[in-house]
């Protein structure tokens, strides 16, 4: 069976749905901007940072392992989503517990209430429907695209209003909020099957045993995607926090779209073909090629134009921006690629791989950023982030030969009928 038009169209879908969506983001960022200063930005920057962080401390990596499977995973769903639940609410009391400490740690004490709120956010996502993820794996494009244009809809409207009415960060807190539960309550009328409350011992220790290089990986990618804005907000402040973590979302934003984008479609196929060498090779390579090109044309304009850019989207009062902003361009074209094979990984189920290549980029961060902040300040962080990316491909790159070497010789010895 051919996935060629089903690929195609997934990436048609989606693409929809990026630049909808994404367009729409584009013009809540210039709200926000406008509405909030970069110290209040880097108020919300600090919240999201302790989610993203207690998130990534718990990651179960379900989802990934729903995909992975060739069969359908339908006995799984009722099991995942009592993981998923019981997720939500440790995620939800640990913030309630470190919110104090965690402002102090970063000497904004403003930012304890915003912490309190954004507890919320995890345990509203736990109760989704895990049978979501069916829309990736049986690459129903068109029906996820509807699920999620509504979703980030309602989530930005929100938002917009929020902060007309009350222009503090707490809006785009409670935003974030208004979006979990639209994506839960639309959860269960789009997908089936739906969830019951069933405890299966065997299901749930499955889920949790395949889960863990997903653990390692989540947390070591977690160090090397936020551990620069963690150590900006720690020895420059929230306002450079603030500054840096837009550069950071606005440079990310157009370079990783189109890698998300192909991904999300390859990761499916990948598993589909993972058996055909030859397939899987060609599938591989092309997905390469589209985000290689894609990510360095965008590179080079947010390089180029920085401080046009700037000026347009986001004012003047973000200029602060501009220095971090190029060297990030650069971040952003390497972490692109840096997924393309990622996904191609996980297809392969060799989650160690990316534990491993992560850790080496973090390690090469971590080593570089405090000495690099304090001879260039919040640009020495970009440059320490750039550094430890680049020193992660190699090996990825590597890793990423084996694990095909390693389906070329399966597929010699047990010829696949497909």
């Amino acid at each position: 069976m051919g996935y060629t038009k089903a690929a195609i169209s997934g990436f048609s879908w989606l693409t929809a749905f990026r630049f909808v969506t994404r367009g729409v983001s584009l013009g809540k960022t210039a709200v926000v901007a406008r509405f909030l200063t970069p110290s209040q930005f880097g108020l919300f920057g600090i919240a999201t940072l302790l989610l993203s962080l207690v998130e990534v401390l718990t990651e179960t990596g379900v989802n990934v392992f729903l995909v992975q499977q060739k069969e359908e995973a339908d006995d799984y769903i009722s099991s995942a989503w009592l993981v998923s639940i019981l997720r939500g609410m440790i995620i939800m009391f640990v913030m309630l517990i470190a919110a104090p400490f965690v402002a102090k740690f970063f000497n904004a004490p403003d930012a304890t209430p915003l912490l309190l709120i954004m507890s919320l956010v995890p345990l509203i996502r736990g109760f989704i429907n895990p049978s979501v993820v069916k829309l990736q794996k049986n690459l129903l494009f068109k029906k996820e695209f509807f699920f999620r244009s509504f979703v980030l809809f309602v989530e930005i409207v929100g938002t917009i209003i929020l902060l007309v009415l009350y222009p503090q960060p707490s809006s785009l807190i409670w935003g974030l909020v208004i979006g979990a539960l639209c994506e839960m309550l639309l959860s269960y009328v789009i997908i089936s099957p739906r969830p019951q409350f069933q405890y299966n011992k065997g299901y749930i220790s499955e889920l949790i045993h395949q889960g863990k290089w997903i653990t390692g990986a989540s947390i070591f990618n977690f160090g090397f995607e936020r551990g620069d804005n963690i150590v900006v907000g720690r020895i420059l402040g929230s306002q450079a926090l603030g500054i840096y973590d837009m550069a950071y979302r606005f440079s990310m934003l157009p370079i990783t779209e189109i890698s998300e984008i192909v991904n999300k479609v390859a990761f499916p196929v990948y598993v589909k073909i993972s058996d055909d060498y030859f397939r899987l090779k060609r599938a591989f390579l092309r997905t390469i090629g589209v985000v290689s090109l894609f990510a360095i044309v965008v590179g080079c304009i947010l390089f180029f134009f920085t401080e046009p850019i700037v000026r347009i989207i986001l004012g003047d009062n973000w200029l602060g921006t501009v220095g971090v902003l190029k060297i990030l361009a650069l971040l952003g074209v390497i972490r692109a690629v840096s997924l393309s094979i990622s996904s191609f990984l996980l297809s392969l189920k060799k989650q160690k791989y990316l534990t491993l290549t992560t850790f080496i980029g973090l390690a090469g961060m971590i080593i570089t950023i405090v000495p690099a902040i304090m001879m260039w300040g919040i640009v020495g962080a970009a440059y320490a982030a750039v550094f430890g990316h680049l020193l992660s491909v190699p090996f990825i790159v590597y890793f990423a030969w084996k694990s095909l070497e390693k389906v070329k010789t399966d597929s010699a010895r047990h010829p696949s009928s497909i």
